[in-house]
């Protein structure tokens, strides 16, 4: 036998490359480099090349009530879009390309998804529009949204756009403090919104996906403005680095209050509440340092408060705390809340209290599904039932655990 006869034989592949990967390499290519300010034009011009015109690019407000113009040469800014009732919102909250007819041509609304994170609207007219082309746009818009998140942290340009009326320094701190507002995995999903956006000081709020776990944080510093602020950057601050190295949730708790004790005193304390869920068995366990229970949805109704035993705010050197555990069914979701969301009250008035929020939340969630969406509307509900006033910060933060498996996205089909 010859050597030619020994070699294994080598079927040729074809690795030319065609025009939907050369539209998408090109703008990664170009990408890399590229100022802020040039990724609209770069954008537009790929479009044009499928023959699209007319593009607009919507971000989030960050009262999530409107999808706001990014401006930019090349593309059109018109009006802000609702994110209720409108195709841009459709598109959005739905995270599913929505099509409108418009004389003679189609107007195609794309979300705008940084992994599952919903960042925007990307707009775009075409004369018709067919399947090939659909899935072009979809994986551009995917590519537009993950550039406009690495370039977010070189530039204000996006922060501006999304900033709807003025925001004090505490807010800043805090939005620069939070992780995405959305996370989605075949196995959980999390959504969570502040309120009041442009003022909000003393709530944060955290999560990390490691391996199969879900760790989830919520907290509310005492007080408002910057020493609020202050308490929650330090909270959040001594939770991840506890977290990070693979602490207990009772050893994580005792890290967080003697950062803030040593930092702040005796007289300053933030109340927290810090989860565990394994996403492949439901399995559950939280620690309550001074916060409200959070409640549990099953079928689309509020089913139970997860009620445990409490230790003392972060902050005041409370002893060990008791983690308690609880084994989730498929479908199931929790509602976390900070007390702002029920304590409000109008001069001589009652409390808007618990059993307001739970009325709410059943009615909400009979009329939406989407974990999102559901997030969304129940903070402004709750806002506009409580008469439009917040005078403390008003938090929500939503998980629902599904299970199953996720090793089929690891493999190419």
């Amino acid at each position: 036998m010859t050597d030619d006869e020994r070699k294994p034989h080598r079927v040729e592949e074809d690795r030319s490359e065609g025009f939907g990967e050369r539209l998408l390499g090109v703008l990664l290519d170009r990408a890399h480099e590229m100022a802020p300010q040039l990724i609209a034009p770069l954008i537009a011009e790929e479009i044009a090349s499928i023959g699209g015109r007319d593009v607009s690019i919507l971000l989030q407000d960050y009262e999530q009530l409107l999808l706001v113009p990014l401006p930019g040469k090349r593309l059109v800014v018109g009006d802000p879009e609702p994110v209720d009732d409108s195709p841009a919102g459709e598109a959005f909250l739905h995270r599913r390309t929505v099509e409108v007819p418009l004389d003679g041509a189609v107007r195609v609304y794309l979300p705008l998804l940084d992994g599952s994170d919903q960042v925007g609207v990307m707009i775009v007219t075409l004369d018709d529009i067919d399947d090939d082309e659909r899935r072009l746009l979809r994986r551009l818009a995917g590519l537009v949204a993950d550039m406009i998140v690495t370039k977010d942290a070189y530039t204000d340009q996006f922060f501006v756009a999304r900033r709807r009326a003025p925001m004090d320094v505490a807010a800043e701190i805090q939005w620069s403090l939070l992780p995405p507002l959305s996370m989605i995995v075949p196995q959980v999903e999390v959504a969570g919104i502040l309120e009041p956006a442009y003022n909000v000081a003393g709530d944060s709020f955290d999560y990390a996906l490691n391996d199969d776990v879900l760790h989830v944080a919520m907290i509310d510093a005492m007080g408002h403005g910057l020493d609020a602020a202050t308490m929650a950057t330090v909270a959040i601050g001594a939770y991840r680095h506890a977290r990070r190295a693979d602490t207990e949730l009772a050893q994580i708790y005792a890290f967080m209050d003697q950062a803030i004790g040593e930092q702040f005193g005796p007289d300053h304390f933030v109340t927290a509440q810090m989860m565990c869920l394994d996403i492949t068995t439901g399995q559950l366990q939280w620690v309550n340092a001074g916060h409200p229970a959070p409640l549990l949805i099953r079928d689309r109704a509020v089913l139970d408060r997860l009620e445990s035993p409490t230790t003392l705010p972060v902050g005041f050197g409370g002893e060990q705390p008791h983690v308690s555990e609880r084994t989730l069914r498929r479908g199931d979701r929790l509602l976390c809340f900070t007390d702002g969301l029920i304590e409000e009250h109008q001069p001589g008035g009652e409390e808007f209290g618990e059993e307001q929020l739970i009325e709410w939340t059943n009615q909400i969630l009979r009329e939406h599904t989407p974990l999102r969406a559901v997030a969304r509307k129940l903070s402004h509900t709750l806002k506009r039932e409580r008469g439009g006033v917040t005078s403390d910060d008003a938090t929500v933060f939503l998980i629902e655990w599904r299970g199953g498996e996720a090793g089929h996205l690891a493999r190419l089909e």
